[in-house]
């Protein structure tokens, strides 16, 4: 059934849900593999160590063959795509308003000026190094906000080019190795610089790239430091909200130049993250609930990352060279420097 509204055909739910139950035989050979992936990394991070993500990334490029086999090209697709933006969107159910305002105003000074920043230095640093300005856009939105999810996220309402995923890709691969690094080199680095349980805390939180990392440098200096350090982090994490509308701002823009009579819309997985914030921030959903959400994102997560990964080859990689790799080296230095300066200049006052 499809309903005409003015010059638009408007499909009904029934059709829509129809399509869907049509498209799933479609798309499951492909879910399935990548959710297999997502298992297999998932036991060997746990029993092992190390990131799940990256795992899941370089096993996916081992199956790129599966990318050029029909059976699995659409449910690689939707994973890459559908099942990313979901995982993205429960993410808000780790952030409540209440956490990001604890700390004071110092701390979120802090992370607004390195979010913002980091992002400027992307751009100008490729700029310069002959790269696209994309890929500054989205190294340096990955190293300031929240590493590979901000990654995955950006990636998501940027304009699809003939690179766009491989891009993706390298950036993963980027700041999850220089998030495992800093994960034992910060805490070092806290000590030598005698930096307080809660001054650690807002570094540790304010620089590393993945949440994980984060949790797992903080809580290896003391309870407190662990403490502050995910709440810090968590801020980082909510600035995905207004990063993600500059960018559909940004490109809207630039595709509606000769059309000004446009309005930028806001995708549904970014509309669905606020909308977990503020009801997280209500606390009406229970610990149990959220508890299961937050896992469930993680999952999401690194199915797409599994996805991603089959789509990308080492190949297409080699081509791009060691100039994105000192960018995002370049972003992270920068963020560290900047982070370290607001602290040591008393502007982090705890």
């Amino acid at each position: 059934m499809i309903i005409e509204r003015g010059k638009r055909a408007i499909r009904s739910p029934i059709t829509l849900s129809r399509a869907a139950v049509d498209r799933l035989p479609q798309v499951m050979p492909g879910v399935l593999i990548c959710i297999t992936i997502a298992l297999a990394t998932t036991f060997i991070a746990d029993h092992y160590g190390g990131p799940t993500l990256l795992y899941a990334l370089l096993f996916g490029m081992s199956l790129h063959f599966l990318s050029e086999e029909g059976r699995c090209v659409a449910g690689t697709e939707f994973a890459a795509r559908t099942i990313l933006r979901f995982g993205v969107a429960l993410l808000g159910v780790r952030i409540t308003v209440e956490q990001v305002t604890s700390l004071g105003i110092g701390p979120i000074v802090t992370v607004v000026a390195g979010v913002a920043l980091t992002i400027l230095v992307g751009v100008l640093l490729a700029k310069m190094m002959g790269l696209h300005r994309d890929m500054g856009l989205l190294t340096g939105g990955a190293v300031a906000i929240c590493g590979a999810s901000a990654a995955l996220a950006l990636s998501a309402v940027m304009p699809r080019g003939a690179n766009s995923e491989r891009n993706t890709i390298l950036t993963v691969v980027g700041v999850t190795t220089l998030s495992t690094a800093a994960m034992v080199l910060y805490p070092l680095i806290a000590g030598v610089l005698s930096l307080t349980d809660q001054q650690a805390g807002v570094f540790l939180g304010g620089t590393i790239h993945d949440v994980a990392q984060v949790v797992g440098a903080g809580y290896m200096i003391s309870d407190e430091a662990g403490d502050v350090s995910t709440v810090v982090k968590l801020m980082r994490v909510a600035m995905l909200v207004p990063v993600v509308m500059c960018f559909i701002l940004l490109f809207r823009n630039a595709e509606d130049s000769q059309n000004s009579s446009k309005i930028p819309h806001l995708p549904g997985f970014l509309v669905a993250f606020v909308m977990l914030v503020i009801i997280n921030s209500l606390g009406v959903i229970p610990t149990s609930v959220a508890d299961g959400m937050t896992d469930l994102s993680r999952w999401c997560l690194v199915t797409a990352i599994a996805a991603l990964g089959i789509k990308t080859s080492f190949q297409k990689l080699a081509v791009v060279g060691w100039k994105p790799v000192i960018l995002m080296v370049s972003e992270t230095l920068f963020l560290l420097g900047l982070v370290l300066a607001f602290i040591l200049l008393g502007v982090v006052s705890l």
